[in-house]
């Protein structure tokens, strides 16, 4: 039962309309969806479902079984029943927030070019963690970050072959975690000039839609592991 990713097609995209392909233990699958699911460092969507009978609100979305997306709904909602036609809304104010910040990982593994032992996406706020024994100047890589940002780079993706990959292993930069293989095809998030790397999750068109970030912290957590926490400044969708 596999879910067709609408969000991959268009992060942009705020709902679609669907048919209820499985529905227990408050958690809904659908033929097709825009919410996406808890990966990569990044959360799942949140939102609605409507019907012409019905509201649910999703407080989750992860991945299920054999390419199954599973919408978790809240204790206090009713699922709808199989075959029901459904209207999948994401919270695109929070979802924007997150596209934000996951592209402004990407920078900050450009200004800062070693290996990635581990990140994640928040809502407004983001971390990386690096093979790193020095801790960097702080003001600088501010400095690199929003200056990248403010240089308004495209952002795009394209898919590549597996063995296409394994022939670049230069472009995995994460060292704890490796895109999914067994599709036969990798998507490539792609900042002209500035990144290239496997990604799954949602992205901003361009890295001016950032908006400015502060490095709120550096911190040491190991002998070689420092771990660079950002905010956006300005915290709300434009």
């Amino acid at each position: 039962m596999s879910t067709q990713t609408l969000f991959r097609e268009d992060a942009y995209r705020t709902e679609c309309t669907a048919r209820v392909e499985a529905a227990e233990n408050q958690g809904v699958v659908l033929d097709a969806t825009v919410f996406y699911p808890q990966g990569g460092g990044q959360p799942g969507d949140t939102g609605l479902l409507r019907w012409a009978d019905g509201e649910a609100r999703v407080v989750d979305t992860r991945h299920g079984d054999d390419g199954a997306i599973v919408h978790l709904l809240a204790d206090d909602s009713r699922a709808p029943d199989i075959g029901t036609e459904v209207t999948a809304v994401i919270d695109f104010e929070r979802r924007h927030r997150l596209m934000r910040m996951h592209t402004c990982l990407h920078l900050l593994s450009a200004v800062l070019p070693y290996p990635v032992t581990g990140g994640q996406v928040s809502d407004g706020s983001g971390r990386l963690d690096f093979d790193l024994p020095d801790a960097p100047d702080k003001a600088e890589v501010e400095q690199r970050l929003n200056e990248l940002i403010r240089a308004d780079h495209p952002v795009g993706s394209r898919w590549i072959e597996e063995a296409e990959l394994e022939a670049r292993p230069e472009l995995v930069k994460t060292m704890s975690v490796q895109p999914p293989k067994g599709a036969g095809h990798i998507r490539l998030i792609d900042i002209p000039g500035v990144d290239l790397q496997p990604c799954g999750g949602t992205h901003v068109k361009r890295t001016a839609e950032i908006g400015a970030v502060r490095v709120k912290k550096i911190e040491k957590k190991g002998r070689q592991n420092r771990r660079v926490k950002l905010e956006l400044l300005e915290q709300t969708a434009d």
